[in-house]
């Protein structure tokens, strides 16, 4: 199966790069494409969201583990903890986006990553930190002030956090961290080198072209969307069937279906009393990055603890 979802992978990775390239050419950009957070929104619950939406399934498993047969103890933990996080949020906003940007590197460089390299040492796992912090140290670098302005909608009001921002900025260490994940997209490349591993080079400059060409939310969106999700989406897929793909993708969408709606009307009812106190698209903002955060640690979580019982 390994093999299997490197061939996939590698496709998928070769055709978001032409994707990324195509949507970025010029004639392209003329029409000033003024793509909107609602769309960002509808995207990530349709196709974002769904790559978690089998948590449940996950979730029976480690309860296996455990020994614990009540399916409620597991989908009680879950909302509790997407819940604190959220609370902890409104309370401390500037040490839960710190903490929650840290998680997303490591997260994005890992899952995004780890289907080449069958090595799990401390050093690749601190190289898929730095490979996976290009995600969020792309769009400070080409779309600083657009960037600062999304963490101002999020709660975030911490004078010292902005002149710390500023900092980095005005002292280079922005081109720092992307040589750095540069580095360690080389490292990985040539450790035990075979020709798929092009794939973290299509990723790379992915990620770069999007993040030039597009505002910060449009370009996490494409990436979230079009390259994490649906990879592992994929490798979702082959678990649930590893002879057929096809009828892979089939039992997914079907065992999806429930959490992605369920998940969908709580961000609806949440936008919903988000657009009492803010604009619409203000609002859409606040819903994305602290709804995402608030599903990213129970999911992430959930990965660590199969991951460690299993071994």
């Amino acid at each position: 199966m390994t093999i299997q979802i490197k061939k996939i992978n590698f496709k998928h990775s070769f055709i978001f790069f032409l994707f990324c390239n195509i949507i970025s050419l010029p004639f392209i950009k003329t029409y000033n494409l003024n793509i909107s957070p609602l769309v960002c929104l509808v995207l990530i619950l349709i196709i974002g969201v769904s790559h978690g939406s089998l948590d449940h399934i996950k979730g029976k498993k480690l309860l296996k583990i455990f020994q614990i047969n009540n399916i409620v103890t597991f989908y009680i933990s879950y909302f509790l903890l997407a819940l604190t996080v959220i609370i902890l949020w409104i309370l401390l906003p500037t040490v839960i986006l710190l903490t929650f940007l840290i998680v997303a590197s490591f997260h994005f460089g890992k899952e995004d990553t780890q289907f080449l390299i069958a090595d799990n040492s401390y050093l690749n796992q601190f190289l898929f930190f730095l490979k996976g912090s290009l995600v969020i140290i792309a769009p400070l670098y080409f779309n600083f002030n657009e960037t600062v302005a999304i963490f101002k909608l999020l709660l975030i009001n911490n004078e010292s956090f902005y002149q710390s921002l500023n900092i980095i900025e005005n002292n280079n260490f922005l081109i720092i961290g992307i040589a750095l994940s540069t580095f360690s997209s080389i490292y990985l490349f040539f450790q035990k080198f075979e020709l798929k591993k092009f794939t973290i080079f299509f990723d790379y400059f992915s990620i770069i072209i999007i993040n030039i060409y597009f505002s910060p939310l449009v370009a996490f969106t494409i990436y979230f969307c079009f390259l994490h999700s649906i990879r592992h989406s994929i490798s979702l897929m082959t678990e649930l069937d590893q002879e057929s793909l096809r009828n892979g993708l089939f039992v997914f969408i079907k065992k999806a279906i429930p959490l992605t709606i369920l998940t969908s009307v709580f961000c609806l009812v949440g936008l919903y009393f988000l657009n009492i106190n803010y604009n619409f698209d203000s609002a859409i903002l606040k819903l994305i990055f602290i709804g995402l955060a608030s599903l990213t640690f129970p999911h992430i979580l959930l990965e660590y603890l199969i991951e460690k019982n299993e071994k």
